[in-house]
């Protein structure tokens, strides 16, 4: 009776129970009935151009090492190329298109080429599961690994500008069109590259498709228009390099007519958007299947 009493007093000297505190299903209950601490909300998606930054980066000091050693493959082909049309073609407008089909040759290789076997290799390993995860636009992908690998073209396409106009005695005085070729161009063959490898359903198919696409820019973009074929000349102006090769080709006269550069370049612009397009759907297709 003692101990009773005593538990009693304890528990009965503020008139309340000894634990306040609710048992665990009445708080479950509270919670249920939305008495409890609101969840937190979760973080706003990334935004496009801080997203497109960091892939860029990524891709860039990803790529550094492997792509140098091909980088330099492409401008030797590309000088290859120029040294031996030299002995076909004397000057004029053929030794123009020469050079700048060569240059524009090394955007093709690594941003064509190389970005489709590199988008393949990535469908096919799972690699864009991770970028699935991440919370960033899929443009934001494609535009960063475009924009990297397009980067890489910069000091070849530069070498062989310079090289063939050594070679075939034409002016530098407007090289400095390159500043709108290389991006434009490379945004244009990017695209085309991306899309390549992520709808090709093989990885081996992908690696084929940029290779036909440098083979379809060396052939149309290197020969002088004036010698192809009607057929193959209507397969040329599909080409999204050709437009860069044009304009660039005609900054070597010694009056250019700038209002048919620009109205290239703006062609070649507005073809890199569609391609670029066209690869970021893509990407949001073959990450989703």
């Amino acid at each position: 009776m003692t101990s009773i009493v005593r538990a009693e007093a304890v528990s009965g000297q503020s008139g309340q129970p000894a634990h306040s505190e609710p048992s665990g299903r009445a708080a479950r209950d509270a919670f249920a009935d939305g008495r409890s601490t609101q969840a937190a909300e979760l973080a706003p998606r990334a935004r496009l151009f801080p997203s497109l930054a960091a892939v860029y980066r990524a891709q860039l000091s990803r790529a550094r090492v492997a792509r140098i050693p091909l980088l330099f493959v492409a401008t030797f082909q590309s000088v290859g190329i120029m040294v031996l049309m030299r002995g076909v073609v004397d000057g004029g407008s053929e030794a123009r298109a020469v050079v700048a089909g060569s240059t524009v040759l090394v955007v093709a290789f690594v941003a064509l080429n190389l970005l489709a076997q590199y988008f393949g290799q990535l469908r096919a390993g799972g690699g864009l599961d991770h970028y699935a995860t991440l919370p960033v636009p899929p443009a934001a992908v494609v535009l960063g690994a475009a924009g990297a690998y397009a980067s890489f073209t910069v000091p070849g396409t530069i070498v062989t500008a310079v090289a063939g106009s050594v070679l075939f005695g034409l002016p530098m005085t407007h090289l400095w069109v390159l500043v709108a070729v290389i991006p434009l161009s490379g945004a244009a063959l990017s695209g085309l590259g991306a899309a390549l490898g992520l709808l090709a359903p093989r990885q081996e198919l992908a690696t084929l498709l940029g290779q036909l696409g440098m083979s379809a820019a060396l052939l149309l973009g290197v020969l002088p228009a004036n010698r192809l074929p009607e057929p193959i000349g209507w397969a040329r102006d599909l080409l999204p390099s050709t437009y860069g090769v044009e304009a660039l080709a005609r900054s070597f006269d010694a009056h250019p007519d700038w209002a048919v550069v620009t109205l290239d370049l703006a062609v070649c612009a507005v073809v890199g958007v569609c391609s670029l397009a066209l690869a970021a759907w893509a990407y949001r297709r073959a990450a989703v299947r």
